[in-house]
């Protein structure tokens, strides 16, 4: 029997997995008993998801991003010796060294090293504070500097330092980006493009430095990092650092044995990843590839390890045959070879959808552009055209939507299915280009070569129902996951076609819709997110995605959709505070500091003034609020008034003065009630039949805190001349000389809709009893952030069926509804209030962790009409000052 040949594989990282894994999809029954293989890693850990690394910040374990499934290295009998880096390669005896002292044999060497953060060399880089972002080890350096870290600034403004910047903001570290070229992404956007991302991270507090390079990390006495001084001059105080400014390959090993590298770094490889010795190939970010590219994405490495399995899975086949070591031979057959890759990409950075495709930046001879772009939405799209109309490219910033159809459609060539004008137009204006518009031949997962075709095959021929059954087949959405939305809508497409219902969960993590989540967890009191993934979740979220087969012991991370809907119903369900344990990681941006977050990193307040009426005296305190810290003040349509430019260490202090005067929250912040506007009705007007003051004061109250899948507005009007445009709420009163009406499903906006009569000359004990079982049906069947209008629309039987549940019982619910709203009332409590009894709690609320009550510096304002606003990019601003009234300390009151 002929002795295993030995393969050594160095580097077990993503690329090095998928090598593993394509290897004995090629020959499952071969290379187990003719190769013996071991992998020797760098890392303390196996291969883990590199690409949704900062993931790991917001809870996501490393046991959770791990790609090696459980079993697998068992399986095949694989050696993987973690911590030892290999030293050298001595390509003559065919051994290789390791930092251990062993000497390993080869008779294949893969070469799968990746790459490591470039750091530019200026004074200071290996200063105490600076870091980069690269391993798990790297973020848990970082997760403990930003503890005690005043301010952060990221050096390079790339996909890497944007994430980057957004864990750091996560963290509640005053942020700075630092690009050297004039705009941020300059790989994958344009100058349009890059001016509407910038735009959009300043709105979300983070500064944004451009055209300017790092000259200095300046150090305070104890050799730490203090300061960082750009190219131009200037100086910016910080005191964590991380360097984000690309990577370069880990080729060392090669240019050490005389392997032939590229002039700025990369192993050179032919179309079969083999390098000029036949017995080593070079994988990855570590290699040069043929066409003298170095590929810096997942998808291009996974296509190179499928490629160097083909290559040694010949070599396999060629030594039983006797036809010795070939550099490639058959293996163009066996599969093709890799001369190239699409460096698409789709991701979203700072919650600001980005995406780039093609020839994004109209390289091509006679290619013209299309554009489309609105600053008010923050939105840019640019298409690149052909000169014989066929689509080459393009760029998307901060709607992606169309990203799926558009990226097949560059890349395969298939004529537009609509002028290209309307292509860029909003979904509403534009006319959609669906799936069916894509040729079968269409590759609609880059990262792992998925056609169209593949995906229906996997429908039609295999049986897959959903989306998760689709990776496990075909692996497709198991790489960067952009290509997950289609997917599901050629499923969708597919089933619907052959007659089949389909899933409608509110994402792949959850089968379920979220009325169906919102059941499960009110009638099995779940009160935590990881509970409800860990008894509901898909085997997807669970891990299958990862293409381990098996969901067994895997915790369901979630995403941005499921996390805020879950949370979303803890909180209507009355589970605790929402900045409490894990319910602080599931909200929205603004709930985190129960502000509103504004263009420029400060934070406006609104207090609640229910229905309209304030004394005197409240606005006396409100005006003095604002004098004292400076705030700009505004009368909101909803009939309050707002507050901005507060920092993030002011907002408790504010909220003090607030509460001590008998204000709350107004939770203008949150999917909640906002106001119920009213007309001073018949105690005042000589027009008026009902008292709409006193009936609006007491539906605030009321429903005060009621979170909803979104905002909730409403109105009272005291007489039928509608002074507080009842009919344009979710739902909306009007008195009549019998009563009140009512009306629901109304709402303003860019889409408006007159609210529905649905019942007329109500008493008011079944008006509001009318409401409250209105309200709680609306939280209990909605989608996420569906407003009452689309909700109603949508609702099966329309306002009859919706006026048969709440007034005639006719689903048998109207108890459940009634308890529900009364729990609601009950354990009703004041987020503010709640917030500063607990000084857990008031922790995050500080702009500096190691100098609470430190106003940020890059947030400033100028003066304009007797008031302020927030200072353009080109604006020498001022910082406003915590006012010497508000004391340094705020003290915690539990009474």
């Amino acid at each position: 029997m002929t002795a295993a040949r030995r393969l050594v594989l160095v580097g077990h990282g993503m690329v090095g997995q998928r090598f593993l894994e394509a290897l004995f999809e090629q020959a499952p029954a071969g290379p187990a008993t003719e190769w013996q293989i071991t992998v020797l890693a760098e890392e303390p850990r196996p291969a883990y998801d590199r690409v949704h690394l900062t993931s790991w910040f917001s809870g996501t374990s490393a046991e959770e991003l791990s790609l090696c499934p459980d079993g697998f290295l068992e399986t095949y009998g694989i050696e993987l010796r973690l911590g030892d880096r290999v030293t050298a390669v001595d390509r003559a005896a065919r051994t290789v060294a390791t930092a251990s002292g062993r000497q390993l044999p080869y008779d294949a060497l893969v070469l799968a090293t990746g790459s490591y953060p470039f750091v530019p060399p200026v004074p200071g880089h290996d200063a105490p504070g600076c870091h980069v972002y690269r391993t798990i080890e790297d973020l848990e350096g970082i997760r403990d500097a930003a503890a005690t870290a005043g301010a952060g600034a990221v050096i390079g403004g790339g996909l890497l330092g944007l994430e980057a910047a957004g864990a750091l903001r996560a963290m509640g570290v005053p942020t700075h980006v630092v690009e050297f070229a004039p705009r941020l992404m300059a790989i994958q956007v344009d100058d349009g493009g890059g001016a509407v991302l910038r735009r959009r991270i300043e709105d979300l507090g983070v500064t944004v430095h451009t055209g300017a390079g790092a000259r200095r990390i300046e150090t305070g006495p104890d050799g730490a990092a203090r300061a960082l001084t750009l190219s131009d001059g200037r100086q910016l105080p910080t005191d964590l650092v991380i360097f984000a400014a690309g990577v370069r390959p880990r080729d060392e090993l090669a240019r050490a044995c005389g392997l032939p590298v590229g002039e700025r770094g990369g192993i050179v490889i032919d179309e079969h990843c083999r390098t000029a010795d036949p017995a080593v190939l070079a994988i990855g970010e570590c290699a040069l590839a043929a066409d003298g590219r170095v590929y810096g994405l997942v998808a291009p490495g996974y296509a190179m390890a499928e490629t160097a399995a083909r290559a040694v899975t010949a070599t396999a086949r060629d030594s039983r045959t006797g036809g010795g070591s070939r550099t490639g031979g058959d293996s163009r057959t066996d599969g093709g070879t890799f001369t190239g890759a699409d460096t698409s990409t789709k991701l979203k950075l700072l919650g600001v959808d980005v995406a780039s495709f093609g020839d994004a930046h109209g390289a091509a001879d006679g290619a013209l552009d299309v554009t489309y772009s609105n600053s008010r939405d923050g939105v840019y799209k640019k298409l690149v055209i052909g000169a014989d109309g066929t689509l080459l490219g393009g760029v998307l910033v901060g709607d992606t939507e169309a990203y799926g159809i558009l990226r097949p459609l560059a890349l395969s060539g298939t004529p537009l299915p609509a002028p290209p004008e309307q292509l860029v137009l909003p979904a509403s204006a534009g006319v959609p280009a669906g799936p069916v518009t894509l040729p079968d031949e269409a590759v609609v997962c880059s990262c792992h070569h998925v056609t169209k075709g593949a995906v229906r095959a996997a429908v039609n021929d295999k049986g897959c129902t959903s989306v998760p059954e689709i990776k496990q087949c075909t692996r497709a959405g198991t790489g960067c996951g952009s290509c997950v939305k289609l997917l599901g809508t050629l499923v969708t497409d597919e089933l619907a076609a052959a007659g089949v219902e389909t899933a409608r969960g509110v994402c792949e993590h959850f089968e379920h819709t979220r009325a169906e989540l919102y059941e499960i967890i009110r009638v099995k009191g779940i009160d935590s997110f990881a509970r409800l993934a860990d008894e509901h979740g898909t085997a997807a979220g669970k891990g299958a995605e990862a293409g381990e087969g098996t969901a067994v012991g895997k915790a369901v991370e979630g995403c941005d959709v499921c996390k805020p809907v879950v949370g979303s119903i803890l909180a209507s369900l009355g589970n605790g505070h929402i900045l409490d344990g894990e319910q602080a990681a599931l909200q929205d941006t603004n709930d985190h500091f129960l502000a509103n977050l504004q263009r420029n990193g400060s934070y406006s307040v609104v207090p609640r003034v229910p229905g309209g009426e304030i004394t005197p005296a409240g606005l006396i305190v409100i005006g003095e609020i604002a004098r004292d810290y400076g705030l700009y003040t505004k009368i909101t349509g909803g009939q309050r008034i707002d507050l901005f430019g507060a920092t993030v260490d002011a907002l408790p202090h504010i909220w003090r003065r607030l509460v001590d005067a008998g204000f709350e929250s107004g939770h203008a912040y949150g999917k909640a009630l906002r106001t119920v506007k009213s007309c001073v009705g018949e105690t005042w007007c000589r027009y008026g039949v009902q008292d709409s003051v006193g009936l609006a004061i007491e539906l605030e109250l009321r429903y005060r805190g009621l979170r909803a899948p979104h905002k909730l507005k409403s109105a009272v009007s005291g007489c039928a001349r509608e002074c507080a445009e009842a009919q344009s709420k979710d739902f909306g009163v009007i008195a009549t000389s019998a009563g009140w009406n009512l009306y629901v499903g109304g709402n303003g906006g860019m889409t408006p809709r007159h609210a529905d009569l649905l019942a007329s000359d109500l008493d008011r004990p079944t008006l509001v009893r009318t409401i409250d079982r209105f309200l709680m049906f609306y939280i209990r069947t909605a989608d996420r952030l569906e407003r009452t209008a689309p909700w109603l629309e949508r609702l099966d039987g329309g306002l009859d069926h919706l006026r048969a549940v709440v007034m005639d019982d006719s689903l048998g619910i109207c108890a459940d509804l009634d308890a529900l709203m009364a729990r609601h009332i009950a354990t009703y409590e004041d987020e503010w209030a709640a917030t500063l009894a607990d000084p857990v709690r008031l922790r995050r609320f500080a702009s500096f962790a190691n100098a609470p009550g430190t106003p940020d510096p890059t947030v400033r304002f100028v003066p304009e009409r007797g008031q302020i606003r927030p200072a353009l990019p080109h604006e020498d601003g001022q910082v406003l000052t915590a006012p010497l009234i508000a004391g340094a300390q705020l003290e915690v009151r539990t009474g």
